[in-house]
């Protein structure tokens, strides 16, 4: 790892009825924007607000209804903290259109601009983009998890992507790549994906990775329960961290920022 550069933490704020992790806490505005100035204060460098729920098996959301659950708590956020970053975690040009208008300085796209408007949009505002691999529709990308190969696949399809942002008009400074860590993925592929970190940064673009109480990590450490897997997740996140992982998108910032600290003097203080 490059003593130089510690990941940053993106903080989740999920204003949704049905997260995998915490679905149906942070729904009522005040409530996701109390958690989003508390993951500030813990040391997220920014919050991601979703109001459309992306676990395996999620139905879609409406672009109204997703506009109605984000736009306050951005709004919300904004105003009690002007200079905090805030990530709007959409694939829709209509609802990042909404939400960049309200404050909003990055877009984080888990189907990496399948909407034509989407790059566009995002090349006008200026603002960063998250480009994820993922396959299908969240009801439907379990039932595809079949690689020839893996890294391979993953890193084809984020190269096509950020051509793709490219030549609607998004500064190469501006993008993130994220492999996508439990969307179209077989329990067995997400260590994988971590370790392949490095491959995904010679792309040139920061990566960023979302492990934070995943499956996978209730699988490997036989936590079923997605809020229970905090140390887990912080496992993963020390993981990522030492492959060069730019951004770790994260539920638990104060467990991590720790753990990250005790874990980068250590390297720092190695011959």
């Amino acid at each position: 790892m490059d003593e130089r550069v510690a990941p940053l933490l993106m903080g989740v704020v999920n204003a949704t009825p049905d997260s995998f992790s915490d679905g149906g806490r942070f729904l009522r505005s005040a409530d996701a924007i109390d958690q989003a100035l508390r993951l500030l204060d813990e040391g997220a460098a920014w919050v991601d607000v979703g109001g459309e729920s992306t676990r395996p098996g999620a139905a879609p959301v409406q672009a109204d209804d997703e506009i109605d659950r984000v736009l306050p708590v951005i709004e919300g956020i904004v105003r009690a903290r002007p200079d905090a970053i805030v990530s709007v975690d959409t694939s829709k040009a209509v609802v990042a259109r909404r939400a960049l208008d309200a404050g909003a300085r990055v877009v984080n796209d888990v189907t990496a601009l399948s909407d034509p408007d989407l790059g566009p949009l995002c090349a006008r505002a200026g603002c960063d983009v998250v480009l994820m691999h993922s396959r299908g529709t969240p009801a439907t990308m379990q039932q595809d998890t079949a690689y020839e190969d893996l890294v391979a696949e993953v890193e084809t399809f984020l190269a096509d992507r950020i051509a793709r942002a490219r030549r609607d008009g998004i500064a190469a400074e501006r993008i993130l790549v994220d492999p996508g860590l439990g969307f179209g993925k077989a329990p067995r592929d997400n260590p994988a994906l971590i370790a392949a970190v490095p491959r995904f940064a010679r792309l040139g673009h920061r990566v960023l990775i979302g492990a934070s109480r995943k499956r996978f990590v209730g699988d490997l450490s036989g936590v079923p329960v997605a809020a229970d897997r905090v140390h887990g997740s912080v496992g993963a996140a020390l993981a990522a961290a030492t492959r060069g992982a730019h951004v770790l998108r994260v539920h638990d910032v104060a467990a991590t920022r720790q753990a990250l600290a005790v874990f980068l003097a250590v390297e720092r203080a190695s011959p």
